[in-house]
């Protein structure tokens, strides 16, 4: 809600609309929603992650299939691009072959921003986007964005400084139109440290009446590790590595597999988490539920942007577009009031009435 009293133009509630490529499991769609965006589409090829989509949101309009084969209707006007583009070519486990890889679709993203013209666009990806290697490539996309009328930069941001328990650097892309460049602030970090596991999960460990639930809380007493294990190329559900299972051992979590339920009363050694205990720590809501086969869950958010950082951005972009807004107001009402009081001096001095207090020169 805009309050646009002072100019007499009292309060406008505004819409702001967008468009999300590579929705996935809907993370950063969440975020984006609860920032005050209202998606007009959403492009996701993954028939798994488009039920989960349809599942939790039945009036999203989800459009199964590869972005490389959609094009928007012409008639479409949003303020919003976003999406998050595959991670393998930019990733480590994926090769790094950046503009090699037939999975690179930022040049698809481009190709939207060309034809949609959206007043600001969001992209995320990987940390590995930021090294050396991909510097000439960075750039390129800002040179491509600037020739289309864009301000952009390239951040990254770690999911723990939003809320999230969860080592989650994220790089974040984020052009605005030129005139609306100078509004734009990247977020603050949030002023209290996010829950730790133990905080986090300790009633969903508990669940079943685990009797050594209250002393595993005091044992996962800080943030997790990086949630990985979302490509389809690799084998069943786990929380990674060699390194990142030693991470989860010292919290008192077995990251060699994902549990179907939690603990029972008299269980002993490492619990597992269940995928609802994963999608938690990747900051998704408890009423946000994934549909499929518990591997295919995983996947999903093991590929997600975590909703809490897309929030915290997705914020930042509709305030930039509010204080431009605002200011474009400010300056036709202030116009509009010169444009009037010239008028009535030029009226009065032609009937003799200018007020001398006034100092106008003739």
């Amino acid at each position: 809600m805009i309050d646009f009293g002072f100019l007499g133009l009292g309060e406008v509630l505004m819409v702001y609309h967008s468009i999300e490529l590579c929705a996935g499991a809907g993370g950063q769609a969440l975020g984006l929603e609860k920032a005050g965006f209202k998606h007009i589409e959403l492009i996701e090829i993954d028939h798994n992650a488009c039920n989960t989509l349809r599942f939790n949101r039945p009036a999203w309009n989800v459009i199964e299939g590869d972005i490389r084969d959609y094009s928007p209707e012409p008639s479409v006007e949003i303020d919003l691009l976003a999406g998050g583009v595959p991670c393998p070519p930019f990733s480590v486990a994926g090769r790094q072959l950046g503009s090699n890889d037939e999975r690179d679709l930022f040049p698809e993203a481009l190709r939207l921003v060309a034809e949609l013209k959206p007043k600001a666009v969001m992209l995320e990806n990987v940390r590995g986007l930021l090294d050396s290697v991909f510097d000439e490539y960075r750039t390129n996309i800002i040179r491509q964005l600037e020739k289309l009328g864009y301000s952009a930069e390239w951040r990254l941001l770690n999911a723990s400084d939003y809320g999230v328990s969860q080592l989650r650097p994220r790089v974040i892309f984020v052009g605005m139109k030129k005139e609306l460049g100078p509004y734009f602030f990247w977020p603050n970090p949030a002023e209290n440290n996010p829950p730790t596991v133990g905080e986090l999960l300790y009633n969903l460990m508990a669940k079943n009446g685990w009797k050594n639930a209250a002393r595993w809380k005091k044992i996962a007493c800080d943030i997790a590790p990086t949630i990985v294990g979302g490509s389809k190329k690799h084998g069943g559900p786990d929380l990674g590595p060699t390194r990142a299972r030693k991470a989860w051992a010292s919290l008192g979590v077995d990251g060699k597999g994902i549990a179907n339920d939690p603990p029972e009363k008299d269980f002993e050694g490492l619990p597992r988490l269940t995928t609802e205990m994963v999608a938690r720590i990747q900051g998704f809501p408890p009423d946000w539920l994934f549909t499929g086969s518990k591997t295919n869950v995983y996947r999903q958010i093991g590929n997600a942007f975590p909703p809490p950082v897309a929030e915290a951005v997705g914020l930042q972009i509709k305030k930039a577009l509010e204080l431009y807004m605002i200011s474009k107001e400010v300056y036709h009402g202030v116009s509009q009031s010169f444009t009037r009081s010239f008028a009535v001096l030029r009226t009065d001095r032609r009937k003799g009435k200018i007020n001398k207090k006034l100092r106008v020169s003739p």
